[in-house]
């Protein structure tokens, strides 16, 4: 018994880790990626971060519309206020990792032809004059 008992302070004093990661995944790869304007590489890529919440995500390849959404990372039910305190002494490596995946659309000038292009800006300029003179 007594030694279980002095297993227990010393476990207190092993460290918690906890290993945060966002992976950010697109169709198709290769596009660049920004979390918070700060670049992270090109998808597929992964990074830590510290914070869970929302995140300002940018992806942009060429040939294809630019993305700019906000994502939230969740925190699982270990990292609650209040259970945290108690994970944060188990010495266990927590694992922690939000998945992104992006769906790039390609650009107008990758569909259609220089005629459908022009078409498509005089029937958009026609319908806003209409507006405007209403």
């Amino acid at each position: 018994m007594r030694p279980i008992l002095l297993m227990i302070p010393l476990l207190l004093l092993l460290p918690a880790c906890v290993d945060r990661r966002i992976a950010v995944t697109s169709e198709p790869s290769g596009a660049r990626v920004w979390i918070n304007d700060t670049e992270i590489g090109r998808t597929p890529v992964q990074t830590g971060f510290k914070f869970y919440g929302v995140y300002d995500v940018r992806l942009e390849l060429d040939g294809y519309e630019p993305i700019h959404e906000a994502k939230e990372a969740d925190a699982p039910i270990y990292e609650y206020p209040g259970l945290d305190l108690v994970t944060g002494i188990i010495p266990i490596d927590w694992k922690s990792r939000e998945d992104w995946h992006f769906e790039l659309t390609p650009n107008l000038e990758q569909t259609q032809t220089p005629a459908e292009l022009e078409e498509g800006l005089l029937s958009r300029a026609r319908e806003t004059r209409n507006q405007i003179e209403k």
